[in-house]
Order: C-alpha cells, then sequence, then structure tokens
C-alpha cells in the first residue's frame, strides 16, 4: 500500500553517507551531502551530534553545521563530554577529553553553536551534573541521561532536576550490572523519562528491544540511528571524531580491537522496520516513534512529507519521493 507521512526525524546522527560531522575540517559542501543522502531514507529532519572533544574541536565542527543552514539541520545534540570516563559506560568517547560538568564550558560551546544546542546527554554522576541540568532546562535544553555508571538514586536525582530523555537506553553502560537495582531499571520504570532506543540488531538483542518498549508504552519511545559515517555505505574503514572505526559485512561499527560498539550504520527507515518486525505494532505507530514523537520532544515540527510504498507482508519499506520540502 502506498502511504505519505511526516517526514523522520533523527535525535541523533553522528555523520553519514561518509561524511563525520565531528571532523574539525568537514565542510559546508560535506554536510549537503550528508543531507540529501538522509532525505532517501526518509530523514527530513535531524540533530547533527557531536561526541566528546575539547571545546576547540567542538567549536569548529559546530560552526560549520550551524552556518550549513539547512532547514533539515533542527539544532544539535551534544553528547559528552561530561560523561563516564569508565571503559564500558564512555563507549567509544576518547577518555583523554571526558571532564565533569561545568555551566562555563557548556556556555562556551552554546555561543560557539550559536545558541542551538537543543539536547544535551550526561551522566547524572558526574561532578557538577545535576547543577548543569537544572541549569540548561532552565535554558529551554533538553537533558538526556546516557554513558554512565549512576546509581538508581542519582539517576533519581537527575529526573527530579529536569532530565526527560534516556539516550539510547541499555546501551552506553557497563558489560554487567547488578540484577536489580540499577540505572537501566530505574530509566525504565521512570514516567518521566522518553528511552531512546538504536534497533539495528547489534545494539540490543530482540528480546530486550520487545521488553523496553513494553515497559515504556510506545509514546515514551523515540528511534534512533546514532549513525556514523559509515551509515548508507559498504562495509569498510570510517572516521568518528578521528578515531578509525570499522563497518563490518553484518552492519557493525566499532573500533578496531575493543569490545564495545562505535555508533551505528543504521538507517533510521530500517530501524522502523525492524521495530516493527520485533514487537509487531502497527506501522503507524512505530512510524510516529520516529517521526512526530521525537519532533514533539524537543518542541518541533517535523518537516515535509514523505511518500513510500508499505509491504506489512513481506516487512518492506520503499522510498517513493524523499520529501516534499524544498532542498534548501
Amino acid at each position: 500500500m502506498q502511504v505519505n507521512l511526516p517526514g523522520l526525524f533523527d535525535l541523533q546522527v553522528n555523520g553519514f553517507a561518509g561524511v563525520d560531522f565531528n571532523k574539525p575540517t568537514i565542510t559546508r559542501d560535506d554536510v549537503l551531502f550528508a543531507i540529501e543522502r538522509m532525505r532517501t531514507t526518509g530523514v527530513t529532519r535531524f540533530l547533527p551530534t557531536l561526541i566528546t572533544s575539547p571545546l576547540e574541536r567542538f567549536a569548529q565542527c559546530a560552526r560549520t553545521l550551524v552556518q550549513t543552514d539547512h532547514q533539515a539541520i533542527a539544532g544539535l545534540h551534544m553528547e559528552g563530554p561530561y560523561i563516564a570516563a569508565q571503559d564500558g559506560p564512555r563507549g567509544a568517547h576518547p577518555m583523554e577529553f571526558v571532564q565533569d560538568a561545568s555551566i562555563e564550558d557548556f556556555s562556551r560551546r552554546q555561543e560557539a553553536a550559536n545558541g542551538q544546542i537543543r539536547l544535551v546527554t550526561l551522566s547524572p554522576e558526574v561532578p557538577g551534573a545535576i547543577a548543569l541540568i537544572e541549569h540548561l532546562v532552565g535554558q529551554g535544553v533538553r537533558v538526556a541521561i546516557g554513558h554512565t555508571a549512576a546509581t538508581p538514586e542519582q539517576i533519581r536525582d537527575a529526573i527530579q532536576a529536569g532530565a526527560t530523555l534516556s539516550t539510547h537506553l541499555g546501551n552506553g553502560c557497563a558489560q554487567q550490572l547488578p540484577r536489580h537495582p540499577n540505572f537501566i531499571w530505574e530509566q525504565l520504570a521512570a514516567d518521566e523519562l522518553t528511552a531512546s532506543l538504536i534497533i539495528d540488531g547489534h545494539h540490543l538483542p530482540a528480546s530486550t528491544v520487545k521488553t523496553m518498549i513494553r515497559a515504556k508504552s510506545p509514546a515514551r519511545v523515540i528511534l534512533i540511528s546514532d549513525a556514523t559515517a559509515a551509515a548508507g555505505c559498504l562495509p569498510g574503514q570510517y572516521e568518528l571524531n578521528g578515531t578509525l572505526v570499522l563497518l563490518s559485512e553484518d552492519g557493525r561499527v566499532s573500533q578496531p580491537g575493543k569490545p564495545w560498539l562505535a555508533g551505528s550504520a543504521l538507517c533510521l527507515d530500517q530501524a522502523i522496520v525492524n521495530a516493527i518486525r520485533i514487537t509487531g505494532l502497527p506501522f503507524e505507530t512505530v512510524w510516529a516513534m520516529a517521526s512526530t514523537q521525537p519532533a514533539n520532544y524537543l518542541g518541533l515540527q517535523t518537516a515535509g512529507n514523505v511518500t513510500l510504498e508499505w509491504d506489512p507482508k513481506a516487512l518492506r519499506l520503499t522510498m517513493v519521493n524523499k520529501s516534499d520540502f524544498p532542498a534548501g
């Protein structure tokens, strides 16, 4: 059947189609190329995501992204540097640039981004985190919990301070946790938190995806890609924030010799298909998890519509047009 639906809205895109948004030498043409390739997957708005880096590197990347001035760019997602320093929770973020949460540091980064940082992912146990959460909320910036080793009590403190999202829940954490209590259960139980999930077959097992969506309810789940430069590309070597990452034949993105994932090669339209396959939820319900729900979370609108063919028996989604909004 052919349907016309609001464009997809991805809250977490590190790069796409060979373009790394975390590379200081990135150009406006690079960004426009990645945007055009994302449009073929139904994404009409997104947050370029800049991960843990020193201020100067962040500022260089942020300026290029903001100055590109394309309506698909809805702001920036700053993931780090105020995250857990331990292996496991830190993920692929470089340890040497992890730092305590600081209102002064954030203000410098927000100035470099021309006020366009809309979402910050941090870890509640980092010194200064609670004060920063309160400051961000007061400035109208959404706050997410991620890359953390926080106690349940610290999760509750972050929620009370104003955190409203769990960034890629179930990832960015230690390989082994206490059965209970732990910070995953605490976030699943918190009605104040919406959960973003990476459903690429590598970040979360199918049973975990199904259970998390049931626990949160579809209305409190957002699908994200966490795409890197490897997304939309063939297997091979790519770059993330100055670090080599490998895209394997089975679609896994990781750093050579490291056990943890380093973002994904997922496209958001495929995340929708994967979620339907796992949960059996209606197509329109899952589409909203990657479209109107992330837009509403930020207090924004989706952009344009996409026309697609959906085959519910074969679970096959085919884009008919990229979007109906102008390219510039």
